[in-house]
């Protein structure tokens, strides 16, 4: 066998369908779409949701419950490992602290550190509420959290 000699299998390349390229094309006149009719029309088709007319199934259905995902606080994680890399010992950390080097940039309600990661430097922690897994490394590291 040689490279001239390799092929795509059976099947593999498939011509692509060339519409309204006259009679003989197999695709011409109405090009695949049959006569008349919404689907035959240019910027055919219809929205996912459409019944044809008929009052929709998501306005017939009563709406029920509540759902809180509006009001609930929007919180940014920070880890404790994370932490040991940005920031030098017995540095303070807040919220200003944090978004200058760049580990919360959105916007938020609240600041929480969850204990992933080691952590090796003192470290005294301002405005962020803490985990107990977060809480132990800190205070063992030597360093303080303040409310």
């Amino acid at each position: 066998m040689r490279l001239q000699d390799v092929k795509p299998r059976p099947g593999a390349k498939k011509r692509r369908k060339r519409i309204g390229c006259g009679e003989s094309s197999g695709h011409g006149k109405t090009s695949c779409k049959g006569n008349k009719g919404q689907m035959a029309r240019a910027g055919r088709g219809i929205r996912p949701g459409f019944e044809g007319g008929q009052m929709p199934m998501h306005r017939r259905l009563p709406k029920k419950g509540f759902n809180n995902a509006l009001f609930q606080d929007k919180i940014e994680v920070v880890n404790v490992g994370e932490l040991n890399d940005a920031f030098q010992d017995g540095a303070v950390i807040n919220e200003a602290a944090l978004r200058e080097s760049g580990l919360v940039s959105r916007t938020c309600d609240a600041i929480k550190i969850l204990g992933t990661g080691e952590l090796s430097r003192k470290l005294t922690i301002e405005g962020a509420t803490v985990s107990a897994a977060a809480r132990e490394k800190i205070e063992k590291a030597g360093g303080s959290i303040a409310a």
